[in-house]
């Protein structure tokens, strides 16, 4: 099943730049994980504000559950706010054409 997310990170005020830098790079390493396992398909990341952190991912998961097990082993999991639409195919899907 694929999931659209939107994950909106804020870092708590007083945080160390180090601890952000170890965190991102960790992240960078556990998303590259992630879509070699086929759960992470795409990232984008949207117009941002000055200060803003937040990307919109496409995702592959048996459920919603187990998404949520896969999100949790993000390093950044415990300063992101994640939103989770749960995807059926559409009928005029072009992907789904190239298929038949």
């Amino acid at each position: 099943m694929e999931f659209l997310t939107d994950l909106v990170t804020t870092v708590p005020d007083g945080t160390s730049p180090s601890k952000v830098v170890e965190l991102r790079d960790a992240e960078a390493v556990r998303a590259a994980e992630l879509a070699k396992k086929g759960h992470l398909v795409r990232l984008w990341r949207p117009p941002l504000g000055p200060g803003e952190w937040r990307s919109i991912g496409l995702f592959r998961a048996a459920d919603e559950t187990e998404l949520r097990e896969v999100l949790a082993t993000l390093p950044l999991h415990v300063w992101m706010k994640i939103t989770i639409t749960p995807l059926t195919p559409h009928p005029n899907d072009p992907e789904k054409r190239t298929r038949e």
